[in-house]
């Protein structure tokens, strides 16, 4: 594991800098990684997949369990290091790639049980979740560490202010809780703000609303573009005023006022609708 002294050392040999434009903020505390690793809940027969492994510091807690690890890195300059750093624990592997456009079927092959761990860079945490969720059926559970808020909205209930699309399209494939918060105090160089751990796992039987992703997350997109506004004027145009009384939706709710479910419900109704017309 990598103390603070560990990671400055590795950027000077390496002669690196963190960057700024791949969000890197290394881990340089031995607990915090073990701690990770014990939540993850991962050891020898699990396969697990590290985004963002950096300098190693999550990658060796999580050899330590003897699970399997892919770790992918996107920064050619720290790939060596991180290959060199890994090399005593023949279980890791080390992908040179962008976690945006990897061929994630062909590197996760036809397993429905992987474990995505890891520290993820703040700009593209939510969207490279949200891909993952709506892609990679391979990938089982999530416990990512993200900034606090991001997190917040991963798991956030209806009728709170984190709650929003990405909200549910987390509750569409899984369910999500936040497992713990992380200190910036822990990272080099020392962000701005608290990170926590977000622990999203899929759905077992499938998403939580029989509407396709197709039916529901454009309305659902569309509704939260204006979500202080009541669904009747947020949705106009979209929604007619007799499919919201279909569906047993009050059109003066607001869009944060919906489960995953009552979007559902709603878009089954607009696409049941909309069939009529044909």
């Amino acid at each position: 594991m990598h103390n603070r002294g560990d990671i400055n050392e590795l950027l000077e040999r390496g002669g690196l800098a963190p960057r700024r434009d791949l969000g890197q903020n290394f881990v340089a505390d031995p607990n915090t990684v073990r701690r990770i690793a014990r939540i993850a809940d991962v050891g020898p027969g699990s396969r697990v997949v590290e985004i963002g492994a950096g300098l190693g510091s999550l990658t060796l807690a999580l050899a330590e369990t003897g699970a399997e690890v892919t770790a992918v890195e996107v920064d050619r300059g720290v790939v060596p290091l991180l290959r060199e750093i890994v090399a005593p624990h023949p279980n890791v592997t080390v992908v040179e790639g962008d976690a945006m456009e990897l061929d994630w079927a062909a590197l996760l092959g036809d397993h429905h049980d992987w474990v995505l761990v890891a520290n993820l860079p703040y700009n593209v945490a939510t969207p490279l979740v949200c891909d993952l969720l709506d892609g990679v059926p391979q990938i089982a559970r999530m416990l990512v560490m993200v900034q606090k808020e991001v997190a917040e909205r991963f798991c956030a209930a209806p009728r709170t202010a984190a709650y929003g699309a990405v909200t549910v399209k987390v509750a569409y494939w899984a369910t999500a809780r936040i497992a713990g918060v992380v200190p910036a105090s822990v990272f080099v160089p020392r962000p701005k703000v608290e990170s926590a751990l977000a622990d999203i796992r899929r759905r077992p039987h499938g998403p939580a609303v029989t509407c396709t992703p197709d039916d529901v997350f454009p309305l659902v997109r569309t509704a939260f573009g204006q979500r202080r506004k009541m669904l009747r004027r947020s949705l106009a145009g979209v929604v007619a005023p007799e499919v919201f009384e279909a569906a047993g939706i009050d059109s003066q709710r607001r869009p944060e006022e919906l489960d995953v479910h009552e979007w559902g419900t709603l878009a089954d109704a607009v696409r049941t609708a909309a069939e009529g017309t044909r």
